[in-house]
């Protein structure tokens, strides 16, 4: 393969931030003087795994999230190469591909004198690394910058974009000899370096995201046929910050107070535990989109009661939104106007209800607040230590049912795989299909709608959303619909409240892609628009390329409609 030349620290050249180049990092040492043993080159391994290397592509940017009338600008189409997120994602991505391959380059040097499994171990570890970075930047970007190996500061001006064709071949052989290399654990409990599942699974999805449905299916069956992962029992244990690494986990990046590496949670918790209360919130869009308990979806199952929404839908609805008088943190959450005090379970009495707009005119602007993951141990400085998992085996079997939903390959491997996801969340076996909705369809059409809406329900608020409406190309359709949420206070009692049409004054239609359409509640007057959607099609299905990338290098060109 033609290879470009890439410099050791790509992406955060510029000639006015030398000071950033960090060619001899403190914590690797000189190049030159490293890589003498295997300390040193486990040190190395161990960097590839900082928090600011893995950055996600957020549910910000999807049909999933509300913040209140903000948008980002994937949501408002103003995203540019000047944009802080795909400067600091580009520069970073490229400076972790560089230490891999540095890693790669020197590992001669310890030959003979360290353990060949050990090398494997690293090898395996860079080849992931450099597989699953340069599998991100294609999926953002397309055509990248392409190298394997350690360049001089001379060469840098040489670099030209590579066909994303060409790095995708390459990305898998990565994931393949990764795969062959690592093991399929380490014999503990961390799960924060690659494992040969790790390694399976992260190539599942990156062929999905190119449409390579064989190479999924065959990914995904190889992680699954491991025979090391397993669903974890409870949905609702499954992210709190207490379930450390179940064998539901493929890889993930551990948080820790005692590290730094925290996420600040305060605009997800009530306002009446302390929090912003909904600042960040799930949306009516994602909120709509849970199937009720007979499968079908709200605008076609008997049993979905717009006015009691909770009642009746998949139970990963309220694993994932706090149900409206339920207990939540040892407070009654309540968002009716007339709810103007709560009971609050620490005291054993009655309070003011913050969570209501009627008390607190920043309470949830939707009346929605997130449940997934969120515990007592946020409370205490308003920053959550889960770890951040990065992928599943929930998403592995899906991802699985999915390629073979795509090979019209329609077979009882694809229903025991939904089936097992799905029938989790309703705490049962898979083979007790009178107890859950249990997939059956054998029509291709009716099956991608029904993989689009269980990874939805199942993958929600795990920054997967974004990926999948890009690769689906229906980010047109979700993101150019706008964002809803509650009248004020006089309007909602008036309009809603006193009209009995309180919590949803009416069902909303769920079109083949699980998208719903709220406008006509918007358009009676029913519902704030909070916020107006926009997603150009021509252009944002890829990134721009960083514009001081292209300013300082002639070989560099720009995505079209940049």
């Amino acid at each position: 393969m033609k290879t470009t030349k890439i410099i050791y620290l790509f992406g955060l050249l510029g000639f006015s931030a030398c000071a950033d180049l960090d060619l001899n990092p403190l914590s690797e040492g000189s190049s030159e003087a490293w890589y003498s043993n295997e300390t040193e080159i486990e040190m190395s391994v161990n960097d590839f795994y900082r928090s600011v290397f893995w950055p996600s592509l957020s549910d910000e940017w999807t049909d999933d999230y509300t913040r209140r009338e903000a948008l980002t600008p994937i949501t408002n189409a103003t995203i540019n190469g000047e944009w802080g997120t795909i400067t600091s994602i580009w520069a970073n991505t490229y400076k972790v591909i560089a230490r891999a391959n540095t890693v790669l380059a020197n590992l001669d040097k310890v030959q003979g004198t360290v353990p060949q499994q050990t090398i494997d171990e690293f090898e395996g570890n860079a080849r992931f690394v450099r597989a699953q970075k340069y599998a991100e930047l294609v999926f953002l970007f397309g055509d990248v910058v392409y190298s394997t190996d350690v360049l001089s500061l001379d060469e840098v001006f040489d670099l030209s974009r590579t066909a994303k064709n060409e790095v995708k071949e390459a990305v898998y052989s990565d994931f393949d000899i990764a795969s062959q290399k690592l093991p399929d654990s380490y014999g503990s409990s961390e799960n924060k370096k690659a494992t040969q599942g790790a390694a399976y699974a992260m190539k599942a999805r990156f062929a999905l995201q190119m449409g390579d449905w064989a190479i999924a299916k065959e990914a995904a069956k190889a992680c699954m046929d491991l025979g090391v992962y397993e669903l974890y029992p409870d949905f609702d244990e499954l992210f709190l910050t207490r379930t450390r690494n179940p064998a539901e986990v493929i890889f993930a990046i551990p948080r820790s107070r005692e590290l730094n590496e925290t996420w600040y949670v305060r605009d997800f918790l009530p306002r009446n535990a302390g929090g912003w209360g909904g600042a960040q919130a799930p949306s009516w869009d994602l909120f709509s989109a849970f199937l009720c308990t007979d499968g079908l979806p709200i605008d076609e199952s008997p049993l979905y009661d717009p006015h009691n929404p909770f009642e009746n839908r998949d139970p990963r609805c309220a694993s994932t939104i706090v149900e409206f008088q339920s207990v939540h943190l040892n407070f009654t959450y309540q968002p009716h106007p007339d709810s103007l005090t709560v009971m609050n379970y620490n005291t054993g009495s009655r309070q003011a209800n913050n969570d209501t707009k009627s008390v607190a005119a920043y309470a949830s602007f939707n009346g929605l607040l997130l449940q997934k993951g969120v515990d007592e141990d946020w409370l205490p400085n308003f920053n959550a230590e889960n770890d951040r998992i990065l992928m599943r085996y929930a998403d592995v079997l899906l991802m699985y049912a999915e390629a073979k939903i795509e090979l019209n390959e329609i077979d009882q491997s694809v229903y025991d795989a939904i089936n097992r996801v799905r029938a989790r969340s309703y705490k049962v076996d898979p083979s007790n299909i009178n107890a859950y909705p249990a997939v059956t369809s054998t029509d291709q059409s009716e099956l991608r709608r029904t993989i689009k809406m269980e990874r939805r329900m199942e993958l929600a608020f795990e920054d997967i959303r974004y990926s999948d409406i890009i690769r689906w190309r229906i980010a047109e359709k979700a993101l150019n619909q706008n964002i809803y949420g509650l009248l004020d206070v006089a309007d909602l009692k008036a309009k809603v409240v006193d009209q009995n049409l309180w919590f949803f004054p009416m069902t909303p239609e769920i079109d083949e892609n699980g998208l719903a359409d709220l406008s006509p509640m918007y358009e009676a007057g029913l519902v704030k628009r909070l916020a107006i959607r926009s997603f150009d099609a021509s252009r944002q299905y890829l990134w721009p390329i960083p514009t001081k990338e292209i300013l300082i290098n002639k070989n560099l060109e720009q995505n079209p409609g940049y």
